[in-house]
């Protein structure tokens, strides 16, 4: 269901310039709980967009709805998807878990708390935020790595300490049409 939310509101942007309407009246108790989520376009194999929340503020079917028309649309790093794409976009889900706070004493006791391959993690200081889910481990193996990475990201120095970082993991369900 979440699936088909997620390609109709990429249809619907392209009819409309905005996201599919949700109604949450209509959706079972599990999509109209507040959940937070991400959604990953591939097309051909290459990224296409990925744009999600890093914390739960709406229903997940509009969450998952709002986030395919932005990943489709607005992904700055990409143009907008056109029509003729539409075909051979491949869409990933990521609903992730509620962020969990780590308590760390540097950046090298923090990367050592992460667990490879399931800990997504956020990252922010008071002017920098940055966020990179699971499936970065695919390309990041090395948690010292990991982290410097998602430094960067965050607009953060590699080699120095980041002033008042807070650190969230959390895990995420993943399922797609790839």
């Amino acid at each position: 269901m979440l699936l088909e939310i997620a390609r109709a509101s990429i249809r619907h942007g392209f009819a409309h310039a905005r996201p599919l309407p949700v109604d949450p009246g209509g959706l079972s108790p599990e999509l109209a709980a507040e959940r937070a989520s991400f959604v990953t376009l591939h097309s051909q194999g290459r990224l296409r967009g990925c744009i999600g929340s890093a914390r739960a503020f709406r229903p997940l079917a509009e969450d998952i709805a709002a986030n395919a028309f932005s990943s489709a649309f607005e992904d700055w790093r990409f143009p907008p998807v056109t029509s003729q794409e539409l075909r051979f976009l491949s869409i990933d889900l990521s609903i992730l878990t509620p962020p969990e706070p780590i308590a760390f004493t540097s950046e090298e006791d923090l990367a050592a708390q992460l667990e490879p391959g399931v800990d997504g993690l956020l990252i922010q200081t008071q002017w920098h935020r940055g966020l990179f889910l699971p499936s970065v481990w695919d390309s990041l193996p090395d948690p010292a790595e990991f982290l410097g990475q998602l430094k960067l990201k965050a607009g953060l120095r590699l080699r120095r300490p980041a002033i008042g970082l807070c650190a969230f993991r959390f895990r995420t369900e993943c399922f797609g049409e790839t």
